[in-house]
């Protein structure tokens, strides 16, 4: 993936590669020159490329259609012997047109009028990574549909809640597993924003400074699937000139990778998210609150009774990668002037090892949660550990006129003085405590079946059912709103994945009129 100063088409000879010629042909630093090797990922996509252009190339009556037949037969060729039958080159771009070369003669290159390596490279990048990003994205629509089967299953089991690591306030397992799947809707769109970004097209840009050729750059991005708008209408104003599927400034075109800082960005925030996750379930596995299925765990080699939740802590591993991605990526770019410098041959690794780590970490983070046995009774009786309900005996007094910094000393006197083996206090105690510092005995503010009943976790948790709250009703209107936003996410992936297929398709019914 490099710099090619060449846009006419002209072949090289016939013991050398299709650009370089013989002062850059050999040489100490040609393999370090060399990027063939990485480049596999993108083979399908710069054939993808080569052969819309080439379509547009002869529609546009800039090559013959004869030659144009040539040419598209041979790329067929290429694509049936595979990346690995490609000769030694600089590049998948310069080794692909050189085997066009190789099999048609000099008019192969023309396949290259009109454009540069510059702009081939950026499309190629582009229309490979929209595929992972909808990879990802399809990974993700799945990993949330499991966790809200499990939260739909789990909406009445109570287990503790933490701040500090500290036992806090009681909830339910579906309101943590809500809580999670909630901020996977957040990373969900904004992979779904950035494909908008990514699916633009910047064929026709040439080095950076455009091409005297009549190219028809709207012609190639529909060839190419590159409709980015239409992805995403709420993210691209229907007045923004980057909706119609071209990115418009030629040197904007070729040069940037902003789109790659965006999607791995995303893919950081999103690989946070699942480390996040994971801490949590290896915390609640250590302490019993949640029994991991063994296809999901492992033994030590020397301790027979250890389980452990080996593949989470892989999870929250794997987030370095993709947070050194990000890093790697915003430091090779950070000193680049327009419009092409080499340095971005390795911009691209950084977003793709960062994909797929994080791609997989997604679905065993979910199966996880979803194979995961929630042991309601030991869950129950965690949840009143450490005085955990003494929130709702404050908020009780509160209810009752009560200025809730008063309320909050009486029960905090009440947790000063409990027993170290003493989860709460009982009625008497609050009522004590409470009579020293108001001046009356509890039950002049409170039912002792109101505070009774605040002191077990389940009714705690059954009060708390305010918009977003542990409520069983409450999570159950939380996990509905959940479904909206997944079916419309599912959409936007359905919509965009339709409209890369239709353009597959489309470019070769075009092929096959030349072929």
């Amino acid at each position: 993936m490099s710099e090619d100063e060449h846009d006419s088409g002209d072949s090289g000879e016939a013991d050398q590669t299709a650009v370089r010629r013989d002062r850059f042909s050999g040489g100490p630093a040609r393999s370090f020159l060399s990027s063939l090797s990485d480049d596999e990922r993108i083979f399908a996509a710069d054939l993808a490329v080569d052969r819309a252009h080439v379509v547009m190339l002869v529609e546009q009556g800039v090559v013959e259609a004869d030659t144009a037949g040539e040419i598209l037969a041979a790329l067929d060729d290429i694509e049936d012997a595979g990346h690995g039958a490609l000769s030694e080159g600089e590049d998948v771009h310069e080794a692909i047109e050189s085997a066009v070369i190789d099999r048609v003669g000099p008019d192969g290159g023309k396949m290259h009028t009109a454009r540069s390596r510059n702009d081939e490279v950026a499309a190629c990048i582009r229309y490979r990574l929209r595929g992972d990003v909808l990879e990802l994205v399809e990974t993700l629509v799945g990993a949330r549909e499991q966790l809200l089967e499990v939260a739909r299953a789990e909406t009445e089991t109570v287990m503790p809640g933490y701040t500090h690591l500290q036992p806090a306030q009681p909830t339910t397992a579906a309101h943590w597993i809500c809580s999670y799947e909630q901020a996977l809707q957040r990373d969900t769109a904004r992979l779904l924003d950035a494909y908008a970004r990514i699916n633009q097209n910047p064929l026709g840009a040439a080095a950076f400074a455009g091409t005297p050729f009549d190219v028809d750059r709207e012609r190639t991005a529909e060839l190419l699937g590159f409709e980015g708008g239409h992805a995403s209408s709420a993210s691209v104003a229907s007045s923004d000139r980057w909706s119609d599927g071209v990115a418009e400034n030629s040197m904007d075109a070729s040069a940037t990778r902003d789109f790659l800082v965006e999607t791995t960005s995303a893919v950081a925030g999103l690989a946070t998210t699942l480390s996040q996750l994971a801490e949590d379930v290896v915390v609640m596995a250590s302490k019993g609150h949640v029994e991991l299925d063994d296809d999901y765990a492992s033994t030590s080699s020397i301790m027979p009774q250890k389980k452990n939740p080996d593949t989470l802590e892989l999870v929250r591993g794997r987030t370095g990668d993709a947070t050194a991605g990000l890093n790697g990526l915003l430091t090779n770019l950070k000193g680049q002037p327009r419009a092409y410098n080499r340095d971005l041959q390795r911009a691209g690794r950084h977003a793709w090892d960062a994909i797929d780590s994080v791609t997989e970490s997604v679905e065993v983070a979910a199966g996880a949660v979803a194979t995961a046995d929630w042991p309601a009774e030991r869950l129950e009786a965690a949840a009143t550990e450490g005085f955990a309900t003494a929130t709702g005996v404050a908020d009780l007094l509160a209810m009752a006129g009560v200025p809730f910094r008063t309320a909050h000393e009486v029960v905090a006197e009440v947790a000063a003085d409990l027993d170290p083996d003493q989860d709460a206090p009982d009625y008497d105690e609050l009522s004590a405590v409470a009579e020293a510092v108001l001046g009356d005995p509890l039950d002049e503010y409170v039912d002792r079946e109101a505070v009774e009943a605040a002191l077990d976790p389940t009714e705690s948790v059954a009060m708390r059912d305010s918009r977003g709250g542990p409520a069983p009703d409450a999570v159950a209107d939380q996990i509905g709103a959940a479904e909206d936003v997944l079916a419309s996410h599912s959409e936007r992936l359905d919509t965009a994945a339709t409209g890369v297929a239709d353009a597959q398709a489309r470019l070769q019914t075009e092929v096959e009129t030349y072929v």
